[in-house]
């Protein structure tokens, strides 16, 4: 049965910014190589060998630690050619231009990948090849994956203790990072609860829907009618985010009910997360996302037995080890 094991020589990962560096400004980008650090120990890293603060540093997004990864960050008012030849372990700067603006969380359009896979058994490739063209056509469940509640797994404990005053974190960027374990968590479960009940795709009244065209959202007041939008790729649900700012489903609709179940199950009263404020202002996101192929999609590789390279892009926030998952690789 194929495996992955996540290290710096089977994962790799290279961020799709949304925009690159203009030339000038008062910002300096930084596109980086990193390996077996997470993207804030490489700030953190990067802003003492700069002797800059790290809170005015700025990333679009989290990458792995246990993998070969690439990305932007930006640094405030540094010299290009300063930032060039910084020598720091497992982190290497490789180019740096000057900006507008600092670099902020989301600012990217997704994520490449490169996954080595060991232990396939004969004939196992054409199925996994299949497969990853078939999820390439339908659309991946869009679940968080492990790795955004802690490697331990306790990120969701921690971020409900922090949501009900039990526990403090100073550090402004991990507890917001702690408690958007906690809207991913309801997330997750709200797409199993969806599954579980006719499918993640099928339209329920009060479902809120968005056009894959635009982005924009509305409440589902004719699930039939809505439903051939759906499966002709130009609606698709969504399952929430909760926090003090957030479209929902009716009271009473079955969207709605699905909803406040997912909250439950996480222990949550639906006014919790809602109290949060401006750190927590929630949000909706699709349940499915896509999956571009690499060229080419799948190929076994000449330097072992049994092991095969996958290459593909997923939209920014979803996860390689998911898609992973749903070809039914084992992990770890």
């Amino acid at each position: 049965m194929a495996r992955f094991t996540s290290t710096p020589d089977t994962f790799f990962v290279e961020e799709m910014p949304a925009y690159l560096p203009a030339g000038e400004g008062p910002h300096t980008f930084v596109w980086i190589e990193k390996r077996c650090l997470t993207t804030l120990e490489a700030v953190s890293r990067l802003a003492r060998a700069l002797g800059v603060q790290a809170r005015d540093m700025g990333y679009a997004g989290m990458k792995d630690r246990n993998a070969t990864t690439r990305q932007w960050l930006s640094l405030p008012d540094v010299e290009p050619s300063v930032a060039l030849v910084v020598e720091i372990d497992g982190l290497s700067v490789l180019e740096a231009r000057r900006h507008h603006n600092k670099l902020r969380v989301g600012h990217l359009r997704g994520n490449r990948f490169e996954v080595v896979l060991s232990e396939l058994v004969p004939g196992e490739g054409d199925g996994l090849r299949a497969q990853l063209i078939h999820l390439a056509g339908r659309g991946l469940p869009n679940h968080y994956g492990r790795q955004r509640f802690g490697s331990g797994g306790d990120n969701l404990q921690v971020g409900i203790e922090i949501l009900r005053g039990k526990r403090r974190e100073p550090d402004a960027r991990r507890r917001k990072l702690l408690l958007s374990a906690v809207q991913s968590a309801v997330f997750n479960q709200a797409l199993d609860l969806r599954a579980a009940s006719g499918g993640l795709t099928r339209v329920r009244l009060g479902d809120v829907l968005q056009k894959t065209a635009t982005g924009g959202s509305f409440v589902c007041e004719d699930p039939a009618r809505d439903q051939a939008r759906v499966d002709a790729g130009e609606l698709v649900p969504t399952a929430p985010l909760p926090g003090s700012r957030i479209l929902e489903p009716a009271p009473g609709t079955p969207a709605r009910v699905l909803e406040d179940q997912a909250l439950a199950d996480i222990g949550l009263a639906p006014a919790e997360l809602a109290q949060v404020g401006r750190d927590l202002p929630g949000a909706r996101r699709p349940v499915v996302t896509s999956v571009t192929l690499g060229d080419p999609p799948f190929r076994e590789e000449s330097d072992g037995p049994g092991t095969a390279r996958l290459s593909f892009s997923l939209p920014a926030g979803s996860y390689a080890t998911v898609l992973l998952e749903a070809l039914g690789v084992a992990i770890g």
